[in-house]
């Protein structure tokens, strides 16, 4: 049975709910049969009050029971009451969205695992497995509209399915056991259950079928080829089975790249304006601004090469390592500002430019390994081990000679 406990469904401080539909409004999150498919964008009828939260009332909930705003009803099975979901993405739920890519509380961002519903299953409806990362999950129901299924939602530890694979939180043993709590041979007549490609490698199909008695079919890289693989019979096509990596793809990412590093820039920042007032007459406010100022644009710059421009520019970069590809954008960033104020900064500043600027790229770019869909934990280990080295012997070199030139 489906317990009502924050291990199942999780919620909205407001429980001023609206009113149940009547018979004269559409029915909640509306399935494949249903003549209105777009009423799924709101599944409850407006409340009174403009400012009360559209969420489903609940007979029998206790305090402290939160119910997300994508909850919009409740469906009675043999297992009991399963939670149904919306297929549409609210205002809330692209805030979310926009914050996860900033890189903004990423690991709170979590649902509870276990059973929902989206549309009106039946015991024929497919089970389509999902990580609780709601980012992930709210990929999969938004490209669910008009479709009945079953989501199984499997704790990942608040990861996406592709990283948890990797971390082994979204693998065999996690499935066997959602399965068996949420009693699914009692709930559906097949033995069947969809898991993401990009989830294969943390399971082992056929120790799930030993585990639970359902089979494992891997579904397409993306959500919003799902439709298209269930209607032929749960059979991909050669480019569902694709991992792109497009320029779109590869820009979203870099928010969180730049989030990542605010804290060590801070520091990096202030730094630069101490050591930047040093000279002749021991310490200049006046030089904190004329000397320290250019040396954070240099830094920034470097950030901006590594986290942003050599991502975007990925496949056009020459090289394999992303510490060589980041320091030459680095290098092509720098050598404008060299032709440019070369004169004005002197040899040693012109020397220290050229060497941090590649090196903070080099480092940057470095970082973005982890969000590309061809390195190794074994390549990047390697490619580290030998970059760090020289990105720190760079670093060194540039801020003793930036340091030597103010004297």
């Amino acid at each position: 049975m489906l317990k009502r406990t924050n291990e199942y469904v999780m919620t909205t401080e407001n429980r001023d709910c609206a009113e149940q539909p009547t018979e004269s409004q559409t029915p909640c999150c509306p399935g494949a049969g249903s003549a209105e498919p777009a009423a799924a964008a709101s599944c409850c009828p407006p409340p009174a009050d403009a400012n009360a939260a559209c969420c489903p009332e609940k007979p029998g909930d206790v305090p402290g029971f939160r119910i997300w705003p994508f909850v919009c009803g409740w469906q009675k099975t043999p297992v009991g009451e399963v939670p149904q979901v919306k297929s549409t993405l609210e205002r809330c739920d692209i805030l979310g969205r926009w914050q996860m890519r900033w890189g903004l509380g990423r690991m709170r961002y979590t649902i509870a695992p276990g059973l929902y519903a989206i549309g009106t299953p039946g015991p024929g409806a497919p089970v389509l497995v999902s990580a609780n990362y709601k980012l992930s999950f709210d990929a999969l129901r938004s490209a669910l509209g008009g479709i009945d299924a079953w989501i199984l939602v499997i704790d990942t530890k608040g990861i996406n399915v592709w990283c948890a694979a990797g971390k082994g939180t979204f693998g065999t043993e996690e499935i066997v056991h959602r399965v068996n709590l949420a009693r699914l041979d009692e709930l559906v007549a097949h033995r069947t259950l969809v898991v993401p490609q990009l989830g294969a490698p943390g399971v082992a199909a056929h120790k799930v079928k030993k585990g639970c008695g359902f089979k494992v079919i891997y579904g397409p890289v993306r959500a919003s080829d799902l439709p298209a693989f269930l209607k032929l019979g749960m059979k991909a096509r050669p480019y569902m089975r694709r991992v792109t990596f497009t320029t779109k793809e590869r820009l979203v990412l870099t928010p969180v790249e730049l989030t990542g590093m605010w804290k060590i820039s801070l520091w990096v920042m202030l730094a630069l304006m101490v050591l930047g007032g040093i000279g002749e007459n021991v310490f200049s406010l006046s030089a904190v601004f004329s000397r320290g100022g250019p040396a954070i644009a240099v830094y920034l710059s470097g950030l901006l090469a590594g986290a942003v421009l050599t991502p975007t520019l990925l496949p056009w970069i020459p090289g394999r390592a992303f510490a060589a590809k980041g320091a030459l954008t680095g290098a092509v960033l720098a050598l404008p500002l060299l032709f440019g104020l070369g004169e004005s900064l002197g040899p040693f500043s012109c020397a220290a430019l050229a060497l941090a600027l590649p090196a903070v790229a080099s480092y940057c770019a470095m970082n973005f390994t982890g969000s590309t869909s061809y390195t190794s934990p074994s390549g990047v280990e390697k490619e580290m081990r030998l970059a760090i080295p020289l990105q720190g012997a760079a670093v060194v070199i540039g801020g003793i000679a930036w340091l030597w030139g103010a004297f």
